[in-house]
């Protein structure tokens, strides 16, 4: 369930590729249910809107790693809050831009706005907003 084709980001650098170029990865389909004995249990799941809590923005969950998927490199030099390595990771479309960002669970909580989140490729993964809750494409798996 990792995406190689943009560098991860807890902040806003990880740029996207053109919607017409977009290849999407593997979606987890349903939330994973939270089990606080098992850490690498999710607590967003695909089509969720979660709000980051450092840097002030909205988005959609567009993928999910059980762990963190980058490099020790980007880890060291872009993740300067030190989040855990070893819980999930989300990859989130950020409303009001073009690009995504790889970010921590730690630093993500839920967007209770049920507000669309604009940003180009949502229409590509996603099918409907149904009660603040994104419905992934049929056409993506």
């Amino acid at each position: 369930m990792t995406r190689r084709d943009s560098t991860p980001s807890d902040a806003f650098d990880a740029d996207l590729a053109a919607p017409e170029s977009f290849a999407p990865t593997t979606f987890l389909p349903e939330p994973l249910d939270h089990d606080p004995e098992n850490r690498r249990c999710a607590r967003f799941g695909v089509g969720e809107l979660v709000y980051h809590k450092l840097f002030e923005y909205r988005g959609v969950v567009f993928d999910v790693d059980p762990v963190y998927q980058g490099t020790d490199e980007w880890y060291e030099e872009q993740a300067r809050s030190r989040p855990p390595k070893d819980e999930p990771w989300y990859h989130v479309l950020v409303d009001g831009a073009a690009h995504s960002t790889y970010v921590a669970e730690r630093n993500l909580m839920a967007d209770v706005s049920e507000e669309a989140i604009d940003h180009p490729l949502v229409p590509r993964l996603f099918d409907a907003l149904v009660n603040g809750h994104y419905q992934p494409s049929q056409g993506v798996n």
